[in-house]
């Protein structure tokens, strides 16, 4: 069962519009089976230019009901439904953040016809409802009129039902209020990373990096990422499509490889660190300094030439480690050699490594 909604509203910030009219029919599938429309008194003022678009103004609602006295209406019209309406983003925000200021959470699962006209409507040049149903030969009356457009949107959603013949589409976009499907996700990315101390990397769509992480415990460290609430976090949930990872064998290279990755690929969702740069010398202009590994026999290695951070990388070969010309190649050039420096002189104030060869 559907709730097809639409809501006009008296414009302003986010999150402190208010309501001016809503309608909603229940829709079974093959006809409307319910309805609900009503002027709602925002008790606030409508912004000019809203006044302009829909014909509402502040006179006309003086005596609607407010949005308390309609609310229990709303919850039981929309009861065991998935509200569908045309941007559902928008008219369930708004129909939450009214509810949350009567101290009600309430919680539907949502369905978006833009999402789904763009998945079973190609190519068409505009997916706002006004262009799309002229262009599917829809009649539309009342235009920005909550009755008018949600009348129009439940004929476009019944076209949509049609167009999703392995109803499959439709399924698959369903937003769920206790975002299930995104919880199955998130844990199935969790699932193959190891519990190692190294530098993971959460991508999007494209591939793109769009957050760097590290800890002791990788695997644990995404885990709790994923299960945190803040804007920056469901932002990061919500794009994650793949997780890759990198085992650093140590705490130094951990560092090194962290703030050197968000340098070069400079992350959406990272806040960048701005780093107060060591400008003292090493002990010595030219060094080798080795360290623990990502396995056994394995050692983390850095180059320091003429007191700076050339390079670093891993070799498990005795032949390689002695010979500089061949360790070289091994290497990985440094970029950012003085935050790469900063880096190890801090670490090695506070911590030892495993040896370091002097050249």
């Amino acid at each position: 069962m559907y709730a097809i909604l639409d809501i006009e509203t008296t414009g302003g910030k986010f999150n402190e519009e208010g309501i001016t009219e809503i309608a909603i029919y229940k829709f079974d599938g093959q006809k409307i089976v319910d309805q609900f429309i009503s002027l709602v008194n925002p008790e606030k003022p409508i912004q000019e230019f809203v006044v302009k678009l829909t014909g509402i103004n502040n006179k006309m609602l003086r005596n609607a009901p407010k949005f308390f006295e309609v609310a229990k209406r709303i919850v039981e019209i929309t009861k065991n439904c998935i509200i569908v309406a045309h941007n559902s983003s928008f008219d369930y925000r708004i129909l939450r953040t009214e509810y949350n200021r009567l101290g009600f959470d309430f919680e539907r699962n949502t369905l978006c016809t833009v999402e789904l006209s763009q998945a079973l409507i190609l190519d068409q040049p505009s997916y706002s409802l006004g262009k799309l149903t002229k262009s599917l030969g829809i009649p539309i009356s009342d235009r920005h009129r909550a009755t008018g457009d949600a009348l129009a949107t439940v004929k476009l959603f019944k076209l949509l039902l049609a167009k999703d013949d392995k109803k499959t589409i439709i399924q698959s976009a369903i937003k769920y209020f206790d975002k299930r499907l995104e919880k199955e996700k998130l844990k199935n990315l969790i699932e193959e990373i190891p519990s190692v101390l190294g530098v993971f990397y959460v991508h999007d769509t494209n591939g793109k990096v769009i957050y760097i992480g590290k800890g002791k415990n990788i695997k644990s460290e995404i885990n709790n990422l994923f299960v945190k609430t803040s804007r920056r976090s469901v932002k990061i949930q919500e794009r994650a499509t793949s997780v890759s990872f990198e085992k650093t064998g140590n705490e130094l290279f951990t560092r090194l490889k962290y703030y050197l990755e968000l340098e070069n690929l400079t992350p959406k969702f990272n806040f960048k660190k701005k780093f107060n740069l060591n400008e003292s010398a090493f002990n010595n202009d030219h060094f080798l300094l080795f360290d623990k590994g990502r396995e056994i026999e394995e050692h983390a290695v850095i180059l320091v030439e003429n007191n700076e951070m050339c390079s670093y990388g891993y070799t498990n070969l005795a032949y390689q480690e002695n010979n500089i010309d061949i360790l070289k190649n091994v290497l990985t050039k440094i970029e950012h050699k003085e935050i790469a420096k900063t880096i190890t002189k801090n670490y090695l104030k506070k911590n030892n490594v495993k040896k370091i060869i002097r050249l």
